[in-house]
């Protein structure tokens, strides 16, 4: 089955993906090395609007904020909040935000992927446990 013929038998427009990993650790630039660009996403508002100006370049990171890349739209990020305090609320609220994706009843809305960035610093070990929290 070719690319066309899914997309319009099971009406998936976009891939939305979850990118959990600690704050600062580079995951938008690995994002765009997997999406071929050296362009900033665009990070969307409710309505659909581009947050981004020409004068903020970074620094929006919210789980709700979903963005992509200009050449590649049909691939939805959103990005976790760090963990490195331990912050249970961020916990919290990253489950939350799986467990309203994966009730979606439309595939626009449905969370088709989680990509959790390993993190392998030994000094970052007090990170396994949230981490193992997070994906039981």
């Amino acid at each position: 089955m070719d690319v066309e013929t899914y997309r319009e038998k099971y009406q998936y427009t976009q891939f939305r993906i979850l990118v959990i990993g600690r704050a600062n650790a580079g995951k938008t630039t690995l994002l765009k090395r997997v999406c071929n660009t050296t362009d900033e996403p665009c990070i969307y508002d409710d309505k659909g609007e581009n947050l981004l100006t020409d004068t903020i370049k970074r620094g929006i990171h919210d789980i709700d904020r979903p963005f992509s890349f200009a050449n590649k739209p049909e691939y939805i990020f959103h990005d976790s909040p760090g963990f490195e305090t331990g912050d249970e609320d961020q916990l919290k609220k990253v489950q939350e935000f799986i467990q309203k994706h994966a009730e979606a009843t439309s595939v626009d809305d449905q969370l088709h992927a989680i990509w959790c960035i390993p993190l392998l610093l030994p000094c970052m070990r007090h990170l396994l446990a949230v981490q193992v929290l997070l994906c039981s």
